[in-house]
C-alpha cells in the first residue's frame, strides 16, 4: 500500500489537474468549437449544397471573424459552448490523471515528490514522461471526447440535444466500440502532443530559470529565488502548446473525421463523412492530402493555435498555483 503522503500527493496531483483542466477548457471553448468546425468540414458535394453555393460558398467556415458572425447568428451565444459539458468531462479527467501520472512518473524516476528534485533529472525525461502521462489519461477519458466532438461539430438544426442521446445513439447504432472511433489516431497523436508539450514546458521553464539566475546575478551578488513568475509560466506554456499543436494538428484533423463519420449533419455545414470513409489513419492523410491539398491538413490551425497556446499556459499556471494551494490546505 501507498505510504501517506504518496496518497496525499496523488490526491493533490489530480484535483489540481481537474481544476485547472477545467479553467481552462471554459475559457477556451469557443475558440475550440470554431475550430472542429473547420476541422470536420468538407466540400459540399450534395445537389442541396451545389445550389445553394450562392448563399454559402464552398465552405460555410472561412475565417474566425466570420465563423463567429455566423455562429453567434444562427445558434446565439450559447453556440460557443457547444458540447462543453461532456468537454469538462474530458478535460477534467484528463488533466487529473495526466499530472497524477506525470508526477508519479518523475517521482520514481528521481526518488523524490519534491519539485526542486525533478528539475536534477535529464531534461529528456519530461518528453517520455509526458508522453505516457497523455496515453493513459486518453485511454481513460476518450467516449467523452468523442461526444463533445460529436455535439460541437453538428450545427443547426441538431442532430443531438443532449449529450445522454449522443451516447445512445452511438450505442445503438455502432456499438460499444462507437464509443471509441478514432481512438487509434488519437492515441498517434496524443503521444508525441503531450510529449512535446509536457517536455517543452520543462525545457522552457528550465531556460526560464537559467534566465532569472543570469539576471539576478547582475543585479546583485545575493542569491535570490530564480523561479519563474507567473507571467514567465504562461510564456512557457504559451510557447509549449503551440509548438505541440503546430507539429501534431495534421493528426488531430484525422481523428475528428473518424469521430463523426456518419453524423446527418445539415448540407450546409459540409459534406457527410460516410461510415467507412477512410480505411486506417494513412489513408484518412492519404485522402485529404489527395482531395484537400495540405491545407486540407490543417484546416482550424489557426484558430487551433489561438486555443491551444493559450489553453496550454492556463493549465500550467493554474495547475502550478492550485497544487501549491491545495498543499497548504491539505494536512
Amino acid at each position: 500500500m501507498d505510504e501517506p503522503g504518496s496518497l496525499r500527493r496523488a490526491l493533490i496531483d489530480s484535483l489540481a489537474g481537474a481544476i485547472s483542466g477545467g479553467i481552462s477548457r471554459t475559457v477556451t471553448s469557443p475558440l475550440d468549437v470554431i475550430k472542429i468546425r473547420f476541422q470536420v468540414q468538407l466540400e459540399p458535394t450534395s445537389s442541396w449544397a451545389l445550389l445553394h453555393r450562392d448563399s454559402y460558398g464552398s465552405s460555410k467556415y472561412t475565417g474566425i471573424l466570420q465563423s463567429s458572425k455566423v455562429i453567434l447568428r444562427e445558434e446565439g451565444l450559447t453556440g460557443f459552448w457547444r458540447g462543453n459539458v461532456p468537454a469538462l468531462l474530458l478535460y477534467m479527467p484528463y488533466t487529473a490523471i495526466q499530472f497524477t501520472v506525470l508526477h508519479k512518473l518523475k517521482t520514481i524516476a528521481a526518488g523524490s515528490s519534491k519539485a526542486e528534485d525533478h528539475l536534477k533529472l535529464s531534461p529528456y525525461l519530461p518528453y517520455l514522461s509526458g508522453a505516457l502521462a497523455g496515453f493513459a489519461a486518453t485511454i481513460g477519458s476518450y467516449p467523452f471526447d468523442l461526444l463533445r466532438t460529436i455535439l460541437a461539430s453538428q450545427g443547426e438544426p441538431k442532430v443531438y440535444s443532449t449529450m445522454r442521446s449522443a451516447f445512445l445513439d452511438i450505442i445503438r447504432t455502432r456499438g460499444i466500440r462507437g464509443l471509441y472511433a478514432g481512438l487509434s489516431p488519437t492515441l498517434v497523436e496524443i503521444i508525441p502532443y503531450a510529449g512535446l508539450q509536457i517536455g517543452s514546458f520543462d525545457t522552457f521553464k528550465r531556460w526560464m530559470m537559467a534566465w532569472n539566475r543570469y539576471r539576478f546575478s547582475n543585479i546583485s551578488p545575493v542569491r535570490r529565488d530564480d523561479s519563474p513568475s507567473s507571467f514567465q509560466l504562461f510564456l512557457c506554456g504559451l510557447a509549449a502548446g503551440a509548438c505541440a499543436k503546430v507539429i501534431c494538428h495534421p493528426l488531430d484533423v484525422v481523428k475528428k473525421r473518424f469521430q463523426i463519420e456518419g453524423l446527418q449533419r445539415h448540407p450546409k455545414y459540409g459534406a457527410r463523412v460516410e461510415n467507412h470513409r477512410y480505411k486506417n489513419m494513412y489513408h484518412a492523410l492519404q485522402q485529404i492530402l489527395r482531395s484537400e491539398g495540405w491545407h486540407g491538413l490543417y484546416k482550424g490551425i489557426f484558430p487551433s493555435l489561438i486555443k491551444s497556446a493559450p489553453a496550454s499556459a492556463v493549465t500550467f499556471v493554474s495547475y502550478e498555483y492550485t497544487s501549491r494551494w491545495l498543499e497548504s490546505l491539505l494536512p
